[in-house]
């Protein structure tokens, strides 16, 4: 499997394409709306397919592109059935798996930054959204969040994931493109090197974090898949 990974610098959003090499065959995990030419131009520079639109959750921080690259490659966009979209293709859940050619991508539910938050696991790499960050993790203090449910997500990884896997995030605010599990046990500033449950919850009690400055736009729009159109 081959893993692009591109950046919207206004919202600190990844963007990812994954592709077989074999057949061409792609998915897109977590377009950004004013980023949809630049995604389609590397669509159409790769020779690719576009099989599979994944949204990690409904975003709070940026609109997705997933509903205009639907329009013009014909991709299924994918989210999960918590978020009861009803613009989506396919509402997933926690195992279901989708094929890139002999490649597959599987569904792990990890809620926690929302109810419907999604890892999406290939062989040696998941991509976690905003739950598992780079030394970091999503906030949780949204109608939808839960620490509870975050530090039962981030322990799964941690315990269920070779400590080799590459961790691509949704986000980054410091820099950093990508981390691995290891390196997250250990050094992840609010649960690495086995913090507890009751430290966990007192650093996401009084994170005090802004809301996003999109969010009145961007849930609505989430919602419609980002055709705003519609």
């Amino acid at each position: 499997m081959k893993i692009r990974q591109l950046f919207d610098y206004d919202t600190w959003t990844y963007t990812y394409i994954l592709w077989d090499e074999a057949t061409k065959e792609a998915a897109i995990i977590d377009t950004v709306l004013e980023q949809v030419e630049r995604d389609l131009q590397h669509i159409k520079e790769l020779g690719l397919t576009v099989k599979y639109l994944f949204e990690t959750h409904i975003h709070a921080d940026h609109i997705t592109g997933a509903g205009p690259i639907r329009k013009a490659t014909g991709g299924k966009i994918v989210v999960h059935k918590n978020s009861h979209s009803e613009c989506a293709d396919i509402l997933a859940d926690e195992g279901d798996e989708f094929k890139l050619g002999e490649q597959t991508i599987t569904c792990w539910h990890t809620p926690g930054h929302t109810n419907n938050d999604i890892t999406y696991v290939i062989e040696g790499a998941a991509f976690t959204g905003d739950t598992l960050m780079v030394r970091d993790c999503g906030r949780t203090d949204f109608q939808l969040g839960s620490n509870d449910a975050m530090y039962a997500s981030l322990q799964r990884l941690f315990n269920d994931l070779p400590e080799e896997t590459q961790i691509f995030p949704a986000h980054d605010y410091k820099g950093f493109t990508q981390t691995t599990i290891g390196e997250e046990k250990q050094f992840n500033i609010r649960v690495g090197n086995n913090r507890p449950y009751e430290d966990f919850e007192v650093i996401m009690n009084n994170l005090n974090l802004p809301n996003p400055r999109r969010i009145d736009i961007a849930v609505p729009g989430n919602l419609k898949c980002g055709d705003l159109e519609s």
